[in-house]
């Protein structure tokens, strides 16, 4: 059989509470425990459980991404549980409502300076208890360059990026890389 270490298997993997021991997010994290369980809203369930998760799976969205998301919805508070950060691309920002764990100096004054709000997740529970007129986003989780090493490099029909110190002619470049060296794949 399988050898089963002192305590048993492991038979729950998701998180029960934050790693992080912020002492503000612990607080969000008793409120929404709150409003999770004594409002039938399904929006409460999925801040909790997006409040557990670690800083890898809270990705930030820039402010361009938050623009394009929310246009022709801008009666709605946009929320996000990450992160907001500012777009030097975007030249002028559309007045929105935003609720998020936090803004970088540059993204607060922008939305600020457009007439928008910018909101704490407290502020949030007082408006909108149930998320209602809300619109909840995620950033991109897939978009970190690590994600590019995923799989086997190498391999036909595979695009994962190889791990090479460099980028030059003599680094796999040869065989199976181009017609000339044997084959391309």
């Amino acid at each position: 059989g399988i050898d089963i270490e002192a305590g048993g298997r492991v038979k729950k993997t998701n998180r029960e509470a934050p790693k992080s021991e912020n002492l503000y997010l612990r607080l969000l994290v008793k409120l929404y425990r709150f409003l999770a369980r004594r409002t039938d809203a399904k929006f409460n369930q999925v801040v909790l459980k997006r409040l557990f998760m670690s800083k890898m799976h809270r990705p930030p969205v820039s402010l361009s991404k938050l623009c394009a998301y929310m246009k022709d919805k801008e009666s709605k508070i946009a929320v996000l549980v990450g992160k907001i950060t500012d777009d030097t691309r975007l030249s002028e920002v559309s007045k929105l409502k935003v609720c998020a764990l936090g803004f970088t100096e540059t993204a607060r004054a922008r939305i600020v300076a457009a007439g928008g709000e910018c909101m704490t997740f407290d502020q949030l529970a007082l408006v909108a208890p149930t998320g209602t007129n809300t619109v909840l986003l995620r950033g991109p989780k897939l978009s970190r360059e690590a994600v590019r090493h995923f799989g086997a490099p190498g391999k036909p029909g595979s695009h994962a990026k190889p791990f090479v110190r460099a980028k030059g002619r003599k680094f796999e470049k040869a065989r199976g890389r181009r017609a000339s060296r044997g084959y391309k794949k």
